[in-house]
């Protein structure tokens, strides 16, 4: 049955029946699983208003004209652990339903993220409509989801509070159909794991991030004029070089404001792909576009090649992160992210804007800052991925290392390379003294070259890209990594085995207690016996390898976010989540409190991290100031 709550000048209707919100009340409390959803003005909740609210299960609906009647009296209710409340895509309607009542709901099911964890990899729809096609064969209108903008105040109409009354009873059937699933699997801990963490990435895109606008034009200002040097220098390369001649102009036409040494004299321009590559064709013929994986195969070989990939970047730094950045300030003035929080791997990405892709020079990361009186406190774990190798691979080397709290890098190249690595030493030697990283030039390249093979284990780096980063053909590429398992047979062995067990079953877990599971979609039994398939089995290979490291690395950084929140939530201190990327989470404190906040926050880090990595090597590090940074 439907009830409204609203306005009491509508009357009751053959489709709804009239109620109070101490109906509603009633009814809840003595539910121990409630679907919710909401309606709203539009997107953003700094400056768009809930309208409506539903909550019910499949027996009962009651939808609530937020207008006029204030949900206040269902506090006890949406902030109780042990009543279940199922959303779709509970971020969104959370930071509604704070922002217009100040309620903070706990003990959250979301659909969405439940049918990511079920299905991940698999590529399928995870809106509300696709899940109420996929289990009712049920298609919603959006017609009438998109009548709730620009209501100005008109009362709902049948269809309205009918379409609001369908999102709560589907929510608690899919919930239904869903649990056996995930049992199936055995992932009631990764469910169990998202469902906490939302509500923490839901905080951080809540709270938001303060931005120093000047300061953040000032380094616009100066990323124009290094894109601007740098054109100056491909012109001037494509000047020098008589075989670029004809990108040149035969005649320059001057003006009387302008005197004629400052008109440019080259035909190009550097911001449209197609002229760079007749550019490019004049020495590389077979070249098929300017792409970044293109070009990198090449940058060092052209200088004029390295120098337009320097441009690129400064152009990209201008363009991205300047005036169009600012466009994501929401009407409070504070940057809010919205985070996708199931990625194939288990990782995070966001957007709008993608605060992960924040240039790492902590000039930008700076001019976010915290407010007065207060400071930002950000932790990050020790060379997490590095970490989760050692403990799958259990190398002996690799495991002696990060318990001693050796430089892992020099000790890994001394191995590698054996004698090369022992006749590079120089006098003083910070690594032979004591383990640490060294200043020895042979050594800095020697270790960078391993560096790299370490790290790219993480993300299934073959020898073409260890090529192109390093700068070495393929076949010296090759070498390395073969040179490279020959020291760590155990690190090869590791891998291998989760290749080939992604080869064989067509799917990928990540390490326990959350065995995160990874479907590869295009596999089928005995694929590897067909000849066609090789290179969709390479994908598979490389893709098996990555998840468990990345994903377990995922997952416990979103175990420290949902203890984090749990903590801040449970004994009111003056900390608010503002942010995550990756290994490190950003916290801004009252000054008052930090020396309690960063004890705390660095035993929660490494008590998340042993839940995974239960050796307890992989330790936090703590850091206090003023801005974010890195």
């Amino acid at each position: 049955m439907i009830y409204f709550i609203g306005n009491t000048a509508i009357h009751e209707s053959p489709h709804y029946q009239l109620a109070t919100i101490d109906d509603v009340v009633d009814y809840c409390s003595t539910k121990t699983i409630l679907g919710i959803d909401t309606e709203t003005e539009g997107l953003d909740f700094t400056c768009k208003k809930m309208i409506m609210f539903q909550i019910g299960d499949e027996e009962n609906q009651y939808i609530i004209d937020t207008r006029y009647i204030s949900i206040e009296p269902l506090r006890n209710i949406l902030e109780d652990n042990d009543i279940i409340k199922i959303f779709h895509n509970v971020k969104f309607d959370y930071k509604f339903i704070k922002k217009w009542s100040g309620i903070t709901c706990q003990g959250v099911y979301d659909t969405f993220l439940v049918e990511l964890v079920n299905s991940c990899g698999k590529g399928i729809g995870y809106a509300l409509k696709d899940l109420c096609k996929r289990y009712f064969n049920v298609e919603l209108s959006k017609d009438v989801r998109n009548k709730f903008v620009n209501l100005n105040g008109k009362p709902f109409d049948n269809n309205q509070i009918i379409y609001g009354a369908k999102d709560v009873e589907y929510l608690c059937k899919i919930r239904e159909l869903q649990i056996p699933v995930t049992e199936k699997y055995r992932l009631q801990n990764v469910v169990k794991l998202e469902n906490e963490v939302v509500l923490a990435f839901a905080d951080i895109e809540y709270n938001g991030l303060d931005l120093d606008k000047e300061q953040w034009n000032s380094i616009e200002s100066q990323s124009m004029k290094n894109a601007e040097i740098l054109m100056i220098n491909l012109d001037q390369m494509i000047i020098e070089n008589n075989s670029l001649n004809k990108f040149t102009y035969e005649y320059i036409q001057t003006d009387m404001f302008t005197p004629a040494d400052e008109l440019r004299k080259v035909n190009v321009k550097w911001t449209s792909p197609k002229q760079v590559l007749e550019v490019f064709k004049t020495f590389i013929p077979k070249l098929e576009n300017v792409n970044g994986k293109e070009m990198y195969k090449y940058r060092f070989k052209f200088s004029i090649i390295d120098e337009y990939i320097k441009y690129k970047e400064a152009m990209k730094l201008y363009t991205s992160y300047g005036q169009t950045f600012l466009k994501n300030l929401s009407d409070d003035e504070k940057i809010h992210t919205n985070f996708h929080q199931i990625l194939d791997t288990g990782r995070v990405s966001s957007s709008k804007p993608n605060m992960q892709q924040i240039p790492a020079d902590n000039k930008f990361r700076n001019c976010f800052i915290a407010p007065q009186g207060w400071k930002f406190v950000s932790a990050d774990y020790s060379s997490q991925e590095l970490n989760v190798i050692a403990f799958g691979s259990k190398d002996p080397v690799w495991i002696e290392a990060l318990k001693k709290g050796e430089d892992l890098h020099s000790t890994c190249a001394e191995l590698v390379y054996g004698d090369e690595w022992i006749n590079s030493a120089k006098d003083n030697c910070a690594y032979f003294k004591n383990k640490t990283k060294c200043n020895c030039p042979k050594h800095k390249k020697l270790r960078t070259n391993v560096k790299t093979i370490n790290f790219g284990l993480a993300y299934g780096m073959g020898p073409n890209k260890l090529s192109n980063t390093l700068n070495i053909n393929v076949e010296g590429a090759k070498a390395l990594i073969e040179k490279y398992f020959q020291a760590f047979p155990a690190i090869k062995g590791f891998l291998d085995k989760l290749g080939n067990f992604g080869k064989k079953f067509g799917y990928i877990k990540t390490f326990p207690p959350y065995n995160r599971r990874r479907w590869f979609i295009n596999w089928y039994p005995k694929m590897w016996n067909n000849s066609l398939a090789k290179m969709e089995l390479g994908s598979i290979e490389r893709a098996s390898k990555n998840t468990p490291i990345q994903g377990a690395s995922a997952d416990m950084t979103k175990r420290a976010l949902a203890l984090m929140r749990i903590w801040i939530k449970d004994t009111k201190v003056p900390v608010k989540l503002v942010m995550t990327v990756h290994d490190q989470i950003d916290t801004i404190c009252k000054d008052e409190y930090l020396d309690k906040w960063t004890v705390i926050m660095k035993k929660i880090m490494e008590l998340a991290a042993k839940e995974i990595v239960t050796n307890g090597l992989l330790k936090a590090e703590v850091t206090v100031n003023n801005c974010w940074t890195k």
